[in-house]
């Protein structure tokens, strides 16, 4: 049987070597598939080129709140035409942080909102980030016009209140190594409410490292640990931990299945 996919890992944070060594350390591991986000734009050319070397590697491409302010007039063209590619299943990692507020929050807000349109018209899900952004990210998730957006609140610790309304919206939560932190509960309470098949499972490499490697540099092949976690607050045999998450990455990142 496969192992569990790495719904998130930021495989271009690392050197050459150290992400040979990570992919090579995964797959020994058993992990199956990596979805690879974008954080500056211009990641995209690396991204895919990357991607086209590895059956098991797709990316998401956009721009991170961190960097709104590197968005430029155009780039929602450029973002649209860079889609196309097969290897590309998602738009992101787009959101609000209001933790480190790096870029103006109305620049954050505006790059936001063009990537989730331009996702709404090219049917893609959204990969996520939100930092102590909840009330403002609500609010625009509420708006109409976003309707019929989909994707991955990645690294999801946002609590019961925000996950119940994302799920009956009809996203995914992204469970990272804070799973296993002793402290986070806020992140185990949402399992008991979650529908199962919207559960994801990510290291957010090279951020987050799980229990036992906390304070070492995170990798994909740690997601084992995560995987296995999530299963036992679950209740459910690892296996079937496997199947279940992994059959939710390829249908909300359908691209992935086909390519």
């Amino acid at each position: 049987m496969q192992g569990p996919i790495d719904s998130h890992c930021h495989l271009q944070s690392l050197t050459d070597d150290e992400r040979k060594e990570a992919l090579d350390a995964a797959r020994e591991r058993g992990v199956s598939g990596f979805l690879v986000p974008a954080i500056h734009f211009a990641d995209a050319d690396f991204l895919l080129e990357f991607c086209h070397q590895h059956d098991d590697v797709w990316c998401a491409l956009g721009n991170h709140p961190h960097y709104a302010e590197e968005w430029q007039d155009g780039d929602q063209q450029r973002l649209r035409s860079l889609l196309s590619d097969p290897k590309a299943v998602a738009v992101g990692e787009c959101g609000l942080d209001f933790f480190y507020d790096h870029s103006p929050r109305e620049q954050q807000t505006r790059v936001m909102r063009e990537q989730w349109e331009l996702a709404i018209e090219l049917g893609l899900p959204v990969v996520v980030h939100n930092r102590e952004s909840n009330n403002a990210m609500l609010d625009i998730v509420r708006n109409p016009e976003m309707a019929d957006l989909t994707g991955d609140f990645h690294s999801f610790a946002g609590g019961l209140e925000m996950a119940r309304e994302l799920l009956d919206r009809g996203f995914y939560l992204g469970l990272s190594g804070m799973v296993t932190f002793r402290k986070a509960d806020n992140v185990r309470e949402v399992l008991p409410i979650a529908p199962r098949e919207r559960l994801l499972v990510e290291t957010d490499t090279p951020y987050l490292a799980p229990v036992p490697y906390r304070g070492k540099p995170n990798r994909p092949a740690f997601v084992v640990e995560i995987l296995e976690r999530v299963a036992q607050e679950l209740g459910v045999p690892r296996e079937d931990a496997i199947d279940l998450t992994n059959k939710n990455f390829f249908r909300l990142f359908a691209g992935a299945a086909n390519g």
